[in-house]
């Protein structure tokens, strides 16, 4: 595999963490928010939906390499891409404050379903992911950083 396929796949992955590190912000400052633009009612927790980007043609690549023929595009660097961005179906949780501007006849409020503990849970998940590929990509810069001086 090319360096440069390696570095497309470690970049994908910081982008796709910094868009769940995002997502999550979103989340956790939305935490209180009862209404949204348009009359939605209370904040959905959002959560981010990743997809392995393998566009790796085995059969393609296997004739290609039976014809002798350049086989070149016939493997693609593989990845992750960010598919969506959905909405958490979950039931929003209802509390009783009668004087808040939101609240229905009965004095009951729906709050965002956006809970703090797991909002952190999954920052840091992001975190720790996003730095493991930090990780692959000063691995991938001391490779080269070694070849060139073998080259050189």
């Amino acid at each position: 595999m090319a360096f440069a396929s390696v570095m497309n796949i470690v970049g994908s992955g910081l982008t796709a963490q910094q868009l769940r590190l995002d997502v999550i912000s979103e989340n956790i400052t939305n935490m209180n928010t009862t209404r949204t633009e348009g009359g939605g009612g209370a904040y959905r927790r959002k959560v981010v939906r990743f997809e392995a980007e393998t566009d790796r043609d085995g059969f393609r690549l296997a004739l290609a390499n039976a014809m002798n023929a350049s086989n070149r595009g016939a493997e693609k660097a593989g990845g992750v891409r960010v598919t969506d961005i959905l909405e958490d179906p979950s039931d929003l949780p209802v509390t009783f404050d009668p004087d808040h501007p939101d609240a229905n006849e009965l004095g009951y409020v729906e709050m965002p379903n956006v809970t703090l503990v797991k909002e952190i849970t999954d920052a840091m998940a992001a975190t720790q992911a996003y730095s493991a590929n930090v990780t692959a990509f000063n691995t991938l810069k001391t490779v080269l950083q070694r070849s060139l001086e073998i080259g050189g």
